[in-house]
């Protein structure tokens, strides 16, 4: 018969929110301005090198690190 069932659709959802935190954390931190260069580039670093944590903590910190 095939298909999806129950338990593969919440796994698809988990991976698609998964790399949605990590797309939208990067997008974020690329278009923001912060006080110079280097903070940007260490929040991409962090993004990058530790995905899932490090979009949780830019959001918790970094984002409020940013210059209006």
């Amino acid at each position: 018969m095939g298909g999806f069932g129950t338990t593969e659709l919440i796994i698809i959802f988990m991976i698609l929110c998964y790399f949605g935190l990590i797309v939208f954390a990067l997008i974020d931190a690329l278009r923001s301005t912060f006080q110079d260069s280097v903070t940007k580039l260490i929040w991409v670093l962090v993004i990058l090198f530790f995905p899932f944590l490090g979009s949780i903590i830019y959001f918790v910190v970094g984002r409020n690190s940013k210059v209006i």
